[in-house]
């Protein structure tokens, strides 16, 4: 499964040369995930309901072209590596307008318990796994 989401660039997101500052990719890319969560059936919210957390354990940008005040852009976004202790997903941003690639990335996850120890997703949380499972089979 790929989900999309689409932001516009805010003004607050730019930086001195008018171009999207390098910090705010990775917010795009929570937000992009946090899309790809609801589409595939399990909500942040519900994942810490159930006891379920995802810390960052790993964060990847590569920057291609920049992106402008007011651009419309597309964050495509994958699993595209998942154990039964860790889940990476993928990110493309492009410009709506042009089809441009800007960026590309990756974020890798640790699954883990309330008392933050790594969890066997697979084993503890069955239903939750299948639905990963599933997303990334789509």
């Amino acid at each position: 499964m790929i989900s999309s989401t689409k932001i516009n660039v805010r003004y607050a997101e730019t930086d001195k040369m008018g171009i999207v500052h390098h910090s705010v990719y990775p917010i795009w890319f929570e937000v992009a995930r946090t899309d790809f969560g609801k589409e595939a059936g399990f909500r942040y919210f519900d994942l810490e309901q159930k006891g379920i957390f995802t810390p960052l354990i790993e964060l990847s940008v590569k920057y291609n072209k920049p992106a402008d005040y007011d651009d419309e852009l597309e964050i495509k976004t994958r699993i595209s590596k998942l154990t039964p202790v860790r889940v990476q997903f993928s990110y493309e941003v492009y410009n709506v307008k042009t089809g441009l690639l800007l960026s590309e990335g990756s974020t890798m996850h640790a699954l883990v318990g309330t008392d933050f120890r790594p969890m066997n997703l697979k084993k503890v949380h069955p239903d939750i796994w299948d639905l990963m499972i599933a997303s990334v089979e789509a």
